[in-house]
């Protein structure tokens, strides 16, 4: 059995940005139960060099969505990196998970040679298509998907591996 481009892409991330959906709605519900101000948790970073929750759900985002377009030879939508409250930022993951679920197969599968080429900071990335997923786009969702996860947990939110995972 093999697995095409697209079923290695976009479902994973969208089971990623599910799962951080339930994360983040924990998040939520914990500072309500807790009457904690839910700026702290938005605002909390594990070190001082390191993004708050915010930055960690939006990049999450903006990486599954570009990533998936990019594949796909696609524009994604631009969203502001402006959320400053739980909702918003789940809005924002749901807003993704949308989008990527108007993507097709055909738009993705064949894409394992394509080039892709990115700026991050003052140099340009250029891969081919699976290099591209297998080794930037999926681990960078899950970088900052297990980040946000772990900045939760230290606040004190409940969290298992299994809200990482997701239910099988």
């Amino acid at each position: 059995m093999t697995i095409s481009m697209y079923q290695a892409s976009v479902p994973v991330c969208i089971r990623s940005l599910n799962n951080l959906v339930n994360i983040l709605e924990k998040g939520a519900t914990y500072t309500e139960t807790k009457k904690i101000d839910p700026s702290v948790l938005v605002n909390t970073r594990l070190f001082p060099d390191m993004f708050p929750l915010s930055r960690q759900v939006q990049i999450a985002s903006d990486i599954a969505r570009r990533g998936a377009a990019r594949l796909a030879g696609t524009e994604a939508p631009n969203f502001e990196d402006n959320e400053t409250t739980l909702p918003e930022l789940i809005e924002r993951v749901q807003k993704t998970i949308s989008y990527l679920e108007t993507l097709k197969p055909e738009e993705i599968d064949g894409s394992e040679e394509k080039t892709v080429t990115l700026q991050v900071g003052d140099n340009t990335l250029s891969f081919q298509g699976m290099p591209f997923l297998l080794y930037f786009v999926l681990p960078n969702v899950y970088f900052h998907v297990t980040t946000t996860y772990d900045i939760l947990r230290h606040c004190g939110v409940e969290l298992g591996k299994i809200d990482f995972l997701g239910k099988p």
